[in-house]
């Protein structure tokens, strides 16, 4: 029998909770990145904006310059983890990470959520679909005008919001957890195109057997604006001290040819380039 009573007990799991919780894994500042030198920064496995190799090497247009902007801030080491695209934000949230490297697309319903940096890069749209596109499909609008065609989307992603836009049908709508998961729903006929920006589906053309990417593709036109995204990195809400420090590196960088020539070895054009300086994370935050 405990010397202890029910209440001493309940008392006592009260203060191991509190204690618990006050040793959480809470997101980094800035100094106390700088003073450990370990920043953890999330990707979501999706080339080539952010992702894993088999050898644990982070790569893509995210991971590599964060890479250069964590050297000017003097950190030296960076823990990634790989999570699905839809966990970025609640992983922030719940202090999982400090920092963000996925090209996350800046809108609106996540500068709610989130901080993000300036703009990193600027990239389009695309569809993969099966080799010979069989089905005829060119664009996004394709799915809401033949309800019989079916499109893969990745949950979490701003193409859910393009198809419901421009009226596609729930049911014509397959959610998959990641891009790896497109070449066999799409080549299974599963669904009948992946939508994702056209790096992705280049990207995912190139690895897959069975698909390929929709030609003479028409971009979407929402609201009357040909859809084109802005990625940065992003970060939870009260850490502008580091969002701005990143801020500052990364203006630095996009000032030197290592940054252009960065996003071009991973498939962004010089258009994409130059688009990436014609919004600022201000405007993307406000747009309607």
């Amino acid at each position: 029998m405990t010397k202890f009573g029910k209440n001493a007990l309940t008392a006592l799991s009260a203060i191991a909770v509190s204690a618990m919780a006050s040793t959480a894994v809470s997101a980094a500042t800035l100094a106390e990145i700088q003073e450990s030198g370990t920043i953890r920064i999330a990707v979501a496995n999706e080339i080539p904006y952010g992702y894993v190799d088999p050898t644990g090497a982070a790569l893509g247009a995210g991971p590599d310059v964060a890479k250069a902007i964590m050297e000017k801030l003097g950190v030296d080491n960076i823990e990634w983890v790989t999570t699905n695209f839809s966990s970025l934000i609640p992983g922030l949230q719940a202090d999982r990470f400090d920092m963000v490297a996925a090209e996350m697309a800046i809108r609106p319903d996540r500068c709610t959520q989130v901080l993000f940096s300036q703009p990193n890069t600027s990239y389009g749209e695309g569809l993969l679909v099966a080799e010979g596109n069989p089905k005829g499909i060119h664009a996004y609008t394709d799915f809401a005008e033949n309800p019989d065609l079916k499109v893969a989307i990745m949950a979490g992603a701003d193409q859910l919001d393009m198809m419901q836009e421009l009226g596609v049908s729930e049911a014509n709508l397959v959610t998959i957890a990641a891009n790896a998961d497109a070449i066999s729903t799409v080549s299974t006929g599963r669904a009948d195109a992946y939508a994702a920006t056209s790096l992705t589906a280049s990207g995912l053309a190139d690895q897959g057997k069975g698909v390929e990417v929709a030609s003479d593709f028409s971009d979407p036109v929402i609201g009357g604006v040909p859809v084109r995204s802005w990625g940065g990195f992003t970060f939870a809400s009260g850490n502008e001290e580091l969002r701005d420090a990143v801020n500052g590196a990364l203006a630095e960088f996009k000032a030197t040819p290592e940054w252009s020539e960065t996003l071009m070895g991973y498939g962004f054009t010089q258009s994409d380039v130059d688009g990436s300086g014609t919004k600022t994370t201000e405007e993307l935050c406000a747009a309607e």
